[in-house]
């Protein structure tokens, strides 16, 4: 019967560059879910544009995944408490980025025409088309992780 002989570090790096997909596929998941998020609350921002009173909304996702990927960053060289309970106070605990949602955001503090609405239609088109360009770039990146997994295990 043959030996087989497995390379650890190989492995090692496989399973990291496997994460790194997977991490990569949920992330471009997320945000193709917050653009389309975004798709219909543009939308909705320029369906009411000639309503009084009616007040743009927006969305909030990348400041705060770019806090959680900053608390992971700062987690690894901070100092940590170890807790036996999870009821201990924890210090330094990263943020998961899985458990960042995007929020909408009122603009109160504008007003853009004589009847309170401050939504305008044409930067809400121009909007509308920067979202439907962003979310091609972002099935096309998809697509593009998969091809390389493909790509590799063909080799």
């Amino acid at each position: 019967m043959p030996k087989i002989s497995v390379d650890v570090n190989k492995f090692y790096e496989w399973g990291k560059k496997l994460n790194s997909f997977t991490r990569s596929i949920d992330l471009l998941q997320r945000e193709m879910d917050v653009t389309s998020l975004r798709y219909q609350v543009t939308a909705n921002n320029l369906a009411n544009s000639e309503v009084p009173n009616f007040k743009r909304s927006n969305v909030n996702f990348e400041s705060e995944l770019k806090r959680a990927f900053e608390s992971e960053e700062a987690s690894k060289t901070a100092f940590k408490l170890n807790t036996t309970n999870d009821r201990h106070i924890q210090i330094n605990v990263p943020i998961d980025y899985k458990t960042v949602e995007p929020r909408r955001v009122l603009d109160y503090t504008t007003s853009a025409k004589a009847n309170g609405n401050n939504v305008d239609a044409e930067t809400e088109a121009n909007n509308i088309l920067q979202i439907q360009m962003q979310y091609r770039m972002l099935t096309q990146l998809t697509s593009f992780e998969f091809e390389q997994v493909n790509t590799a295990m063909k080799k």
